[in-house]
């Protein structure tokens, strides 16, 4: 069974990832300090963009992390196999290239593997978008593409 964290402050993206989790064998642990899953073994950690205290980042283990860019701190003290970031830069893993009022080009700029072990592609998936903001969406998605499912089209 996968764990899976989400280390967010009420944002709602927990809730958002224990939906695309559903059938999978995961268990979802959601928390707004980073403390609260220190001793888990997890498979995926997913930061959303207004997480906070960075600075018990160090007591985790995780095999995937999925973080906003520029956070060179938490970076160099997240222990993950695989880091993968998501923003507007277009050094993140995942970006936005283009947004208007109903849709949301999300580009996948580098390969990587999901859980299962199978490869996400570079790519450019074209999503619903519902005014919310662009970060969380782009988390959304790389928690989608980690977990095997296709974000919503």
């Amino acid at each position: 069974m996968w764990q899976i964290g989400v280390w967010e402050r009420d944002e709602g993206l927990a809730e958002r990832v224990s939906l695309l989790a559903e059938g999978l064998p995961a268990l979802v642990r959601a928390c707004r300090h980073p403390a609260l899953l220190a001793g888990l073994a997890l498979d995926l950690l997913v930061v959303s963009p207004g997480a906070a205290g960075w600075a018990g980042a160090g007591a985790l283990a995780c095999r995937t992390a999925l973080l906003p860019g520029g956070l060179a701190s938490l970076t160099r003290g997240l222990p993950a196999d695989t880091l993968i970031s998501y923003g507007p830069s277009g050094r993140n893993t995942l970006t936005l290239s283009s947004l208007d009022g109903q849709r949301a080009s999300v580009a996948v700029q580098r390969e990587f593997v999901s859980l299962s072990g199978r490869a996400v592609e570079r790519q450019e998936l074209i999503l619903p978008y519902d005014g919310g903001a662009p970060e969380l969406l782009l988390a959304q998605a790389g928690a989608a593409l980690l977990l095997g499912r296709l974000p919503a089209e």
